[in-house]
């Protein structure tokens, strides 16, 4: 009785574990991210990024056993989600925090279920629960309050509307990535190998697109800038991936995507002690209705899941 009784707590253990770290992993990154952007432009640290996280990816799939072929419907698949997630996704994503904190970065993209949502209604006849709908109007407007709270402490030189602009532009290229992977075809691929390919492809367009409107590679020696160029690639990409499938396949995606709000309040947090955001009854309002506002999107989801 004891060892029966032993499991399903060792296992909601392993659950909680997973579930903790990366919710960690992905909240931090935000702030780091922030120091990759400076003396080197942000094209040649995503390319350094993901150069060193599809070499771990790979060796993470030899490790469990998957077979690194694709076959070409794999492959033709892994271009568009490496374009999408790996290379689009992320030139969006680093110049955005060049003109926005990267808590408020973090919020933004905790609202990736409503492109989610939307082109699997589109592409995927997904159905949509009013109740998302709601959900997502309410975290909507919080993000709103949030944005007029960062209109009103800019300084007049800033680009705060680029900065949204942009991220808005990341959120959709992520979006159009997790919906290729929810496709028949995205759903007859081991998820390991194939992120491993689709980061080689990004890692490719990435370090061309550096090329063309950067120049020749470019490196900051700082220990910071080399220790956050290896935190994002191997925690933040090859460690956390991984973990989070786990939770998938575990508690299901509803529940699973209950890390998408528990992320902004760790990167929010950071924010606040490193990067000096200021707080103010508008900025904390937004916050919260932001995070309520997820909360009642994803209670729909969990709902049909």
């Amino acid at each position: 009785m004891s060892d029966g009784a032993a499991e399903p707590v060792a296992s909601q253990a392993k659950v909680a574990a997973a579930f903790l770290i990366v919710t960690a992993i992905w909240g931090s990154t935000w702030l780091v991210i922030k120091d990759q952007v400076g003396l080197v432009p942000a094209s040649w640290s995503i390319t350094y990024r993901f150069a060193i996280a599809c070499v771990g990816m790979f060796i993470f799939a030899k490790l469990r056993g998957d077979p690194l072929r694709l076959s070409r419907e794999g492959m033709i698949l892994a271009v568009f989600v490496g374009l999408s997630q790996f290379f689009l996704n992320f030139q969006f994503v680093y110049r955005a925090e060049m003109h926005l904190t990267s808590g408020l970065v973090a919020v933004f993209y905790a609202l990736l279920m409503v492109p989610n949502t939307l082109l699997g209604r589109l592409f995927l006849k997904e159905t949509v629960k009013p109740r998302f709908v709601l959900g997502s109007l309410i975290a909507i407007a919080g993000i709103a309050l949030l944005l007029i709270h960062e209109f009103r402490d800019a300084p007049p030189d800033s680009r705060i509307a680029l900065g949204i602009v942009l991220t808005c532009a990341g959120l959709f290229s992520a979006s159009s990535a997790n919906v290729l992977q929810a496709t028949p075809a995205g759903r007859r691929q081991l998820i390991v190998p194939l992120l491993a390919w689709a980061m080689v492809w990004g890692t490719l367009a990435d370090a061309l697109f550096s090329i063309v409107t950067a120049g020749p590679p470019v490196i900051d020696m700082r220990w910071s800038y080399l220790a956050g160029i290896g935190y994002l690639a191997i925690f933040g990409s090859v460690v956390t991936f991984p973990l989070y499938f786990l939770l998938i396949r575990t508690l299901g995606a509803g529940k699973a995507a209950y890390n998408g709000v528990a992320v902004p309040v760790v990167a929010m947090v950071l924010s606040t002690l490193f990067e000096d955001y200021r707080w103010t009854g508008l900025a904390g309002g937004g916050a919260l209705l932001a995070l309520v506002g997820l909360l009642v999107a994803l209670s729909a989801r969990a709902k049909r899941a």
